[in-house]
């Protein structure tokens, strides 16, 4: 695995990390648990998460992010703006014309833009190392709602480990433009509260007719994604379902 960091810094804002492992629990990052996911993998460091990119699906396998209740207050006082591009750190990954014929998935962030307390840590959600293919209804409808739903219960708790990314069940796999950019069958969210030491994830399928979400465990994610979100997190824990808000 190859570890990339943006080559400029400025002053941090809020949520602005100094290092990427950060992002994690007990600064332990998401782990592969399925070693056949781990070819041609690269971590991308950024200001307001961290993501594992794939040169197979040309896209995120994970984006990991540390909430604050400070900073989704900064984050809703900051107008929402930003501009899709190809990361410049990772030349295997997906082009804006991957994207240009992909109707009817929009450009998911794993990452929410609307997370991040400074202008500079949005704009870098907008990297396509940030994005999969989302059906339409789901990004715009109920899994925006649950990404508020989040920042809100960041706010309730004080602090939130937070990690995204897509899950590819069905085959074949289906694809988007010339890159073949891989369609996840569903997205997911996993959620955990250091306060009180629980978790939960959030399973959306990225469907376009009547998409909606469902609430596992982190060990059943795990089992059924290769992905263990909060590695330094117990077994009893990951086991235990948290009852999250309902978007």
């Amino acid at each position: 695995m190859v570890f990339v960091t943006w080559c400029w810094w400025a002053a941090p804002a809020l949520a602005e990390e100094e290092q990427c492992d950060a992002f994690g629990v007990n600064a332990q990052l998401p782990v592969l648990t399925n070693t056949r996911l781990e070819q041609g993998t690269t971590l991308l460091c950024n200001l307001g998460y961290a993501a594992l990119v794939s040169t197979i699906s040309h896209g995120p396998l994970w984006a990991a992010e540390h909430l604050r209740a400070g900073d989704m207050d900064a984050a809703a006082r900051l107008p929402r703006s930003g501009h899709f591009y190809a990361d410049p750190r990772w030349p295997d990954g997906a082009a804006l014309s991957d994207y240009r014929h992909a109707k009817p998935y929009d450009r998911g962030h794993m990452a929410p833009s609307g997370d991040q307390p400074s202008l500079q840590a949005q704009a870098q959600t907008y990297a396509l190392s940030n994005i999969v293919p989302q059906a339409s209804v789901l990004n715009k409808g109920i899994w925006a709602r649950m990404e508020r739903k989040v920042r809100l219960l960041a706010g309730r708790e004080g602090e939130l480990y937070v990690v995204t990314g897509p899950a590819f069940h069905l085959t074949p796999i289906a694809t988007v433009g010339h890159d073949r950019v891989y369609v996840p069958s569903s997205v997911w969210k996993a959620v955990y509260s250091p306060r009180y030491n629980r978790a939960g994830v959030y399973v959306c399928k990225n469907v376009s007719v009547h998409p909606h979400c469902d609430q596992v465990t982190v060990q059943t994610l795990t089992r059924n994604t290769g992905v263990d979100p909060f590695p330094a997190v117990s077994a009893q824990v990951k086991a235990q379902a948290w009852r999250l808000p309902s978007p």
